[in-house]
């Protein structure tokens, strides 16, 4: 579904009457303006996310360190026993 020329001209026909022509700056300035607070919090939140992200992957990584030098320090009391 895409919009013509006829149609793309209507709307335009459309704001221009409901607006003014004095308005109209002022509502693309609101636009430009809500367009860029919205890509600065889409980055940061992303950031956040990517730093999350990263904590996790490290701490999962420390836990498996973690229980496989506990194996190997069980397994090396289990010898000494033994002998």
């Amino acid at each position: 579904m895409s919009l013509g020329m006829t149609e793309i001209i209507l709307i335009l026909v459309v704001v221009l009457v409901l607006f003014g022509g004095k308005k109209i700056p002022e509502l693309a300035r609101g636009l430009g303006k809500a367009q860029a607070e919205y890509k600065k919090a889409k980055e940061a939140i992303e950031n956040e996310v990517s730093e999350f992200k990263a904590e996790l992957e490290n701490a999962s990584k420390e836990d498996t360190k973690k229980k496989t030098s506990g194996k190997k320090s069980a397994k090396k009391q289990s010898t000494k026993k033994a002998k």
